[in-house]
C-alpha cells in the first residue's frame, strides 16, 4: 500500500487542486451553502479517519443532552439502506451504520439520524423532530452545510500540518482548509503531555484569531461488558485473549494493553469491516474475545454468549471548563 501511495505521489497536486478550487468557489460564494437559525455543531477532521470523531460525538452528547433537545445526523457509512432514516427499536448497525448505532444504543432522549446529504438531513430533522441543537459527524467537508460551530480534530502522532493531500498522503483537503474550524482538539495525547508541549504545538498549529486550542487524551474504562455481565478489566490480567478491532486506528487501544501488560493476540480489520460468516465462525473458536465499542454493535449478537466484551472509551479534554463554555455559549446565543 504505501509503495502504491508513493507511486501515485504526481496526481497529488491534481487533488489538491481540485479541492482547493472547491474550496475557494465556496468561499467566495459561487457554490451555495446553507446556513440555520439554530445551533448546527459539525465535528470533523482534514485526514481520513482515526482522529476521534466518535468519542468527541459522544462527548457532546453527554455535554448537552440534559439541557437541549439534541439530535445526530450522519452519513451511516456502509449502511444497508439509502436515503434519510431515523434510528429506532428495529434498527441495527447494519441498517444505520455501527456508529449512529451506537449513539442510539447508548443514549436515550436523543434522535439519532442519517442521511448523505447533509442538507437534506438536516431539514428532514427540522420537520420531523424540530432539536434545538445538531451535531454533525464527519462533515466538514459537506461544504452545502455551513454549520455555526466547527470542531477539527488532529491526532497528537500526526497533525495535519506534517501531512499531504490525497492519494499519497491522508488529507481530504488542502491544510488551509483548517481555517473553517471554530475549535481544534489535538487527540490522542498522552495523559501526561505537559503545558510546555502544548503551547509548543499550539505554535506549530498556527491558530487563527477565532481559534481556540484544546488537547484530549483517550480514557479507557476499567470495566468491560457484554450483553448480559461486566466484569474488571484487570480480570484478564492472567488470560490470554484476542483482541478484535475494524477502526481506522487501533494503535492507540494495542500499545494502552500493552503498557497494562496485557496478553493477547490482535486481529485487526479495516474500519467499518462487515465480518462475514467465515469471520464469525472463526471468532467463535476464541475464548475470550474483546473488541471495541463500535465493533461490538456488529459482532454482540453473533458471537456466542459471554465470549465477546467490549471496551468503553471516553474523550477527556484538558481545559475541559474552558472547552465546555465556548460550545455553550455558542448553542445559548441562538
Amino acid at each position: 500500500m504505501k509503495l502504491l501511495r508513493n507511486i501515485l505521489l504526481p496526481i497529488v497536486p491534481i487533488y489538491y487542486g481540485v479541492t482547493w478550487l472547491r474550496n475557494v468557489l465556496y468561499d467566495k460564494g459561487v457554490f451555495k451553502s446553507k446556513s440555520y437559525d439554530f445551533p448546527v455543531i459539525c465535528v470533523g477532521n482534514l485526514s481520513v479517519g482515526g482522529t476521534g470523531k466518535t468519542p468527541m460525538i459522544e462527548y457532546l452528547i453527554r455535554l448537552l443532552k440534559d439541557n437541549y433537545k439534541l439530535a445526530t445526523l450522519s452519513r451511516g457509512y456502509k449502511r444497508s439502506t439509502d436515503g434519510f432514516q431515523i434510528a429506532n427499536d428495529m434498527s441495527s448497525a447494519e441498517t444505520i451504520g455501527d456508529e449512529p448505532y451506537q449513539f442510539y444504543s447508548k443514549f436515550k432522549g436523543i434522535t439519532v439520524s442519517v442521511d448523505a446529504n447533509r442538507q437534506h438531513g438536516i431539514s428532514k430533522l427540522q420537520s420531523l423532530k424540530n432539536p434545538d441543537v445538531i451535531l454533525l459527524d464527519d462533515a466538514f467537508q459537506h461544504r452545502k452545510v455551513d454549520a455555526g460551530f466547527n470542531i477539527l480534530l488532529t491526532t497528537y502522532d500526526k497533525l495535519y500540518i506534517d501531512d499531504i493531500t490525497l492519494p499519497t498522503g491522508d488529507l481530504r483537503e488542502p491544510k488551509s482548509g483548517a481555517k473553517r474550524a471554530n475549535v481544534i482538539v489535538v487527540t490522542k495525547c498522552p495523559k501526561d503531555i505537559t503545558i510546555e508541549e502544548r503551547s509548543k504545538l499550539k505554535h506549530r498549529l498556527q491558530p487563527k484569531s477565532h481559534q481556540e486550542v484544546f488537547f484530549s487524551t483517550i480514557d479507557y474504562s476499567s470495566t468491560i461488558y457484554s450483553n448480559s455481565d461486566n466484569v474488571n478489566l484487570s480480570g484478564l490480567k492472567d488470560e490470554n485473549f484476542t483482541l478484535v478491532t475494524g477502526i481506522a486506528n487501533a494503535i492507540p487501544l494495542v500499545n494502552f494493553l500493552n503498557d497494562e501488560g496485557y496478553n493477547f493476540e490482535h486481529i485487526n480489520f479495516k474500519d467499518h469491516h462487515i465480518f462475514t460468516d467465515a469471520d464469525i465462525e472463526a471468532l467463535n473458536e476464541k475464548e475470550i474475545i474483546v473488541t471495541t465499542e463500535k465493533d461490538f454493535t456488529k459482532l454482540g449478537n453473533k458471537l456466542i454468549e459471554n465470549k465477546l466484551y467490549y471496551l468503553p472509551i471516553e474523550t477527556k479534554i484538558f481545559e475541559h471548563e474552558k472547552f465546555n463554555k465556548i460550545l455553550l455559549a455558542f448553542c445559548t446565543k441562538y
